[in-house]
């Protein structure tokens, strides 16, 4: 089965460096997603550092606990998250790589592309449909979430 895949665009009224910052600020999810119907309880960045390419974070969901890294990062125009799920058996059941490509436009104003792809493993393929649906809206409320944070002044990182 191929992997489950979208995307989103966001026109987002700040500078490509400040809405960068915010995206790879793990800690800093916190603050702008608050209030928001994500699933996403608390992330926390578990290496130490600034972010770059391997840096480790956890994500404590209502779905359950999911690891991660930083799997790619060209600083101000594109990080990639990598995250993964496993079973009770150990296996890898569901992987994630959200995406944020980056792109200045106008005086002070960033198209945010966000790309989605999931990949379900073993019994979670029958589940596809309906991944991607959660998927899809997991992600809007973020991209809309970060673009609102710039709206209200929230923390930069």
């Amino acid at each position: 089965m191929r992997p489950i895949e979208f995307e989103l665009e966001r026109l987002v009224m700040a500078p490509i460096d400040e809405v960068f910052a915010r995206i790879i600020d793990i800690d800093g999810y916190d603050d702008w997603l608050t209030g928001t119907q994500s699933m996403l309880v608390q992330t926390r960045q578990t290496s130490a550092g600034e972010p770059a390419v391997g840096t480790t974070f956890v994500d404590i969901t209502r779905r359950g606990t999911m690891p991660g890294e930083i799997a790619e990062l060209e600083a101000p125009t594109l990080v990639v998250f990598h995250w993964w799920q496993r079973s009770a058996a150990g296996r890898t059941a569901i992987e994630g790589w959200p995406s944020y490509h980056l792109s200045p436009s106008g005086h002070d104003q960033t198209v945010v592309r966000h790309r989605g792809r999931l990949e379900p493993h073993g019994i979670w393929l029958l589940g596809a449909p309906v991944l991607r649906r959660i998927a899809v809206k997991e992600r809007t409320i973020t991209v809309d979430a970060l673009q609102a944070s710039f709206a209200r002044g929230a923390r930069a990182g």
